[in-house]
């Protein structure tokens, strides 16, 4: 065959095509590097060598020429691996070749794709001539001991993964660079983790100068001085316990980049349970270390306009916003803020878009924001998954709440982390608790009506309430919503609106004016907002401490702030939150203090040792319970792993949902949703980044009320290829300029679905 080539270049000559021996050699060259990184980098170098041998075709190489259409090119290597490399080697890189396009697949399917008998592959013989020479087996093991995990079969997964993301990233990363021609695509450029400590130390100490003197700051500068001091800590586990308002962002921000600079390690990923808190955790590090960082802010609905609007050359292509557009692909920045769905649901994906980020999670500083928020159902492979990448990938991990969770095996929890106290970064946790106290707690007795709550709105001129559901906020508010400073906020609003009406309260508090604020929990963990009052309906007891740290959070008001919990009279309580409630119930009931750590410990022993282990591997598969870790270990000995299973049942967030495009106005000029709009309705074929923004728009409604919408002619598609997967609000009198999006149709309606903020 003359000429064997891995791209083509549509109507160029074939001396412009790629040569298939240069992109094997390329992507294992590449794939290589990244592996390096936890000491495998030879069996990444090989995947990468065997990949598109495949593409050594007749069929294939027609199907460049546009002679024919196009055919499997990824089963040859995958065969070619495991008769090479029988064994455990040969499998993890038949699995790993194999999906490199359409994703890590069942361990059944595999085997079918492997088995020669099956036709429908090309014949791809001569490959040889294009490929590297195969290394023996001894040449492609690890340079560095791999510590196996005590769970059978997880590790061996974790890193066919690992690998596999190294793969994938290597292969678009050099399909980018082959087709980006004389004009490079601009990655990277940031400014090293040495720098961004200077700036950040600056930045803290300029921070110091300025604050006035009193109990709070004295604490904050406590806890940095804590963590600067232990960032010279061996890599590995950690925990950072600091009470509500003790500065733990800056701290462990703090922490993430000395302990990166002594340690050498790449990058500081932040990790939080809800977008709110990332938006707001992003722009605090934005203003601590500079516009052009590195700081890539990635969850569903960053906006990347308003970044552009920021960037230093207004976003034409070459700007920093730019960089950190494709460094969203692979995470390839110095500073990650991103979700616990993005990053979890990524740790047990199948997808490569999805996966491709994951080689630069080892020798990465991985904060975990408001650690307590991880799902009941999906505990133990979390917590397999954090004390994997500290293991055998050099990260350190540091689980960060104000409300510590249960998690250590020191607190009995077996299926714990191996982390103890002489690893806690802050100062004294019980002592900073007791300084920080700036709240009293109490607890009403009986049943409380709407109307007791609505009254107490009309006695004071600034309160907070937070309730359950998304019905229950939306008639306690149209309770209150006569009085000044009313407001309502839940995801019936949508997220642009949002952050509209929380930019609003707050210059209304810094200004002293009236503000009565009902909420669902979203309000909750680390948005930066202060009140005199806060009521909360009656949830977990990490649920009341996230409402407490909402209320005199600078601690600069007379006496205590007054906390309030409450069992609605109105409103029966959402069934998903049972278990939470009885827990705090078992707390609240001893008449101790629920902020306390002895009272929070005391909540999730009971939330968490009483509910048994099974419980914490429970998520569901096509209806029925499937744990995860089990089904790992079941196929350990085969490593025939059912991955694409695995990534199904690993959802953080349930689907019970689904969005809607809502072209919120913020005034009668702003037309910044319509014309978005307009033009992805205008392109053959819409832009990521555009479908990206659409994100600041979605309001999430159960799925029967979008099907009778769209029937009615209330929605339709935003775009004749989307079908039916984006529809638009078409008729504005059904959002609310207050309440959002008006659901009318609340029979379509279970409990659950209430829960949602």
């Amino acid at each position: 065959m003359n000429g064997v080539y891995a791209h083509s270049v549509p109507g160029q000559a074939t001396t412009q095509w790629e040569p298939l021996a240069d992109h094997l050699a390329r992507v294992g060259d590449t794939a290589a590097r990244f592996a390096d990184v936890f000491g495998w980098g030879e069996l990444a170098r090989l995947a990468g060598t065997l990949h598109d041998v495949g593409k050594a075709s007749e069929a294939f190489q027609s199907y460049l020429r546009g002679l024919a259409s196009s055919c499997d090119h990824s089963t040859a290597g995958a065969r070619v691996a495991v008769a090479e490399y029988p064994g455990a080697v040969g499998r993890m890189l038949a699995t790993i070749v194999a999906g490199h396009h359409a994703g890590l697949d069942d361990g059944d399917k595999i085997d079918a794709r492997l088995d020669a008998r099956q036709t429908g592959i090309p014949a791809f013989e001569g490959w040889q001539s294009h490929a590297a020479a195969l290394p023996p087996m001894r040449g492609v093991g690890p340079t560095r001991r791999f510590a196996r995990s005590g769970l059978p079969g997880f590790t061996d997964a974790f890193l066919t993964r690992m690998l596999f993301s190294c793969l994938v990233d290597a292969d678009f990363l050099e399909t980018e660079r082959f087709y980006a021609g004389a004009r490079p695509v601009p990655r990277g450029g940031y400014p090293a983790i040495a720098v961004l400590q200077a700036r950040l130390r600056a930045h803290m100490d300029g921070l110091s100068a300025q604050a006035r003197p009193g109990l709070v700051n004295s604490v904050r500068a406590e806890v940095l001085a804590a963590v600067r001091e232990r960032a010279a800590m061996t890599p590995g586990l950690f925990t950072l316990t600091v009470p509500t308002g003790g500065g733990k962002t800056l701290a462990s921000l703090t922490f993430a980049l000395d302990h990166a600079a002594r340690h050498g390690l790449r990058r500081v990923v932040h990790v939080a349970p809800f977008t709110a808190i990332i938006e707001q955790t992003a722009a605090v590090f934005r203003s601590a270390l500079g516009e052009e960082a590195g700081i890539l802010e990635h969850h569903a609905t960053f906006d990347w306009q308003d970044a552009a609007d920021r960037a230093l050359d207004g976003g034409i292509g070459l700007d920093p916003v730019s960089r950190l557009r494709r460094a969203a692909e692979n995470w390839d920045a110095p500073v990650v803020v991103t979700t616990a769905v993005q990053l979890f649901e990524s740790l047990f994906a199948n997808r490569t878009s999805r996966c491709r980020k994951l080689h630069n999670l080892a020798r990465s500083v991985i904060v975990l924001d408001e650690a307590q928020a991880l799902p009941l159902p999906l505990i133990r492979p979390c917590l397999a998954a954090i004390e994997e990448l500290s293991r055998n990938y050099g990260a350190s991990i540091v689980l960060c709440t104000a409300t510590q969770p249960a998690l250590r095996q020191v607190d009995g929890f077996k299926a714990g982390l191996p982390v103890d106290d002489t690893r806690e970064l802050a100062p004294d946790p019980p002592r900073l608790s007791r300084a920080l106290r700036r709240v009293a707690v109490e607890r009403l007795a009986g049943p409380t009506p709407d109307e007791t709550v609505a009254r107490r709105f009309g006695e004071v001129p600034q309160m907070l309430c937070i309730v359950n559901s998304r019905r229950h906020a939306k008639i306690l508010f149209d309770r209150i919503a006569h009085l000044p400073g009313a407001v309502h906020l839940s995801t019936l609003l949508c997220p642009r609106h949002r952050r509209a009406v929380l930019d609003g309260a707050r210059a209304a508090l810094r200004d002293g004016g009236p503000m009565r604020i009902v909420s669902t929990s979203l309000i909750e963990a680390g948005v930066d907002i202060d009140l005199p009052e806060v009521w909360r309906a009656t949830a977990g007891l990490d649920a009341v401490a996230q409402a407490a740290g909402r209320c005199n959070r600078e601690g600069m008001r007379d006496g205590p702030g007054r906390v309030v919990v409450f069992e609605p009279a109105d409103a029966p309580p959402p069934r998903a939150l049972d278990a939470v409630r009885r827990a705090a119930e078992a707390v609240l009931g001893t008449g101790r203090d629920p902020l306390a750590p002895d009272a929070i410990r005391a909540y999730f022993t009971e939330l968490y040792w009483r509910k048994g282990e099974d419980a914490f591997d429970a998520p569901r598969l096509d209806g029925e319970i499937w744990p995860i870790l089990p089904a790992i270990a079941e196929r350990a000995k085969t490593q025939a792993f059912p991955f694409a299973s695995i990534a199904r049942a690993f959802r953080v967030i349930d689907d019970t949902m689904e969005p809607v495009i809502v072209p919120w106005r913020s005034g009668p000029d702003d037309d910044r949703a319509d014309v978005l709009l307009d033009r992805i309705a205008a392109m053959d074929r819409p832009l990521g980044d555009d479908l990206r923004r659409l994100q600041a728009y979605l309001v999430p409604i159960p799925p029967k009320l979008r099907a009778r919408w769209l029937a009615l002619g209330r929605l339709r598609p935003i775009h004749a290829a989307l079908e039916g997967t984006l529809l638009r609000l078409d008729d504005l009198a059904f959002y609310d300029p207050q309440t959002g999006l008006r659901l009318e149709d609340d029979a379509d309606r279970a409990p659950e679905d209430n829960i949602i903020a």
